[in-house]
């Protein structure tokens, strides 16, 4: 039998001040954004009230990541459910550690943002064998773990699009491009540099007839703003050739744009993302050319959507895909005011 349980009812365009009734397991809450649309409302057979959504995320250390929270404690609340969040402060022993919190406090659900694809593959288990369903949001996680659906966006399509997106715009001219990573074997980011590198070979085949990918170096940012200034700084100086930044997130690149205008270079530069939509780089899209697109990856949506299929769990609804996405969306100058939101908090 397959129902649908999650209907929603109405986005509210305003929220209001959260609830002081929210347990956290640490001091450290997303800032709220009243302008911010956060908080679908579902439909349940059953009664939710004192139903607990348990929510660790890897840090709090960005704007993703509060927006995320954000989200999901809004959704929790407006749904009459109590919300509990756990921070893992960027350590994967604090994580699997707040994850383990969560279970002795008897979450409902868990949802669950992994640092590392394979550390927390244990904590899974040991909230399947509590009876704690679990929810894997934004990142990936090890296939041995134990876990009813993984919530994204598509990344690999998302990135597809970014690179086909690229190679239109350059054609048969010659691009060198840098490349600005997260972290080393992050499952994410390479999806999204497997969707780019896809983009822009399948549309130069198309196109031209032959594949040039020229990729002069790779650099990682930590996901950071620091990170890409540091990363860019020392690739103008071993590259100063590069005209191409292809890059897996909009954080790893917004640092790198200070390093790219202290050197002069706006006007020879590039930049696609493969993601997030982040209102600093959508304001660039609009009002530069030097940053061509980036592809939506809202932390809104993917918060409203796992706490929708932590509902639908509850009311029995069993038969989950694996990975379930959110709608790939390319962001060009073309559209960008359309998804700019200067109050986002994200």
């Amino acid at each position: 039998m397959k129902t649908t349980i999650l209907k929603p009812l109405m986005v509210l365009a305003l929220i209001f001040s959260l609830f002081s009734c929210v347990e956290q397991t640490n001091t450290t809450k997303a800032n709220v954004n009243s302008e911010e649309e956060t908080g679908d409302i579902f439909e349940s057979a059953i009664d939710l009230s004192g139903k607990k959504i348990g929510y660790c995320t890897p840090t709090l250390n960005a704007p993703y990541y509060q927006a995320l929270l954000q989200s999901i404690q809004s959704t929790t609340e407006k749904n009459g459910m109590i919300f509990i969040a756990a921070d893992g402060q960027d350590d994967i022993t604090k994580q699997v550690a707040a994850v383990e919190d969560l279970i002795t406090k008897g979450v409902d659900a868990l949802l669950l943002n992994p640092k590392d694809p394979d550390a927390l593959v244990g904590v899974t288990k040991a909230a399947k064998a509590a009876g704690i369903p679990v929810f894997i949001i934004d990142s990936s996680i090890n296939p041995d773990a134990e876990f009813v659906t993984t919530i994204q966006s598509n990344n690999l399509a998302n990135g597809e699009l970014a690179g086909e997106w690229l190679a239109k715009k350059y054609g048969s001219k010659k691009m060198n491009i840098a490349l600005l990573s997260g972290n080393a074997g992050n499952p994410v980011g390479k999806t999204r540099k497997q969707g780019l590198l896809q983009g822009i070979t399948e549309e130069q085949l198309r196109s031209l007839g032959y594949i040039d990918l020229n990729i002069k170096t790779q650099a990682y940012t930590d996901w950071s703003y620091a990170g890409g200034l540091k990363a860019m700084e020392d690739i103008l100086v071993a590259h100063p050739d590069i005209n191409v930044v292809i890059t897996e997130s909009d954080v790893c690149v917004l640092g790198a744009i200070k390093a790219i205008a202290q050197a002069g270079k706006t006007d020879d530069i590039l930049i696609v993302a493969a993601a997030d939509g982040q209102k600093e780089a959508i304001k660039y899209i609009m009002e530069t050319n030097f940053y061509g697109c980036t592809a939506m990856n809202s932390p809104v949506q993917i918060g409203k959507n796992a706490v929708g299929y932590a509902i639908q769990y509850m009311n029995g609804k069993r038969d989950f895909p694996k990975t379930s996405f959110t709608p790939p969306l390319l962001i060009t100058k073309e559209n960008a005011e359309k998804y700019y939101n200067p109050k986002a908090l994200f």
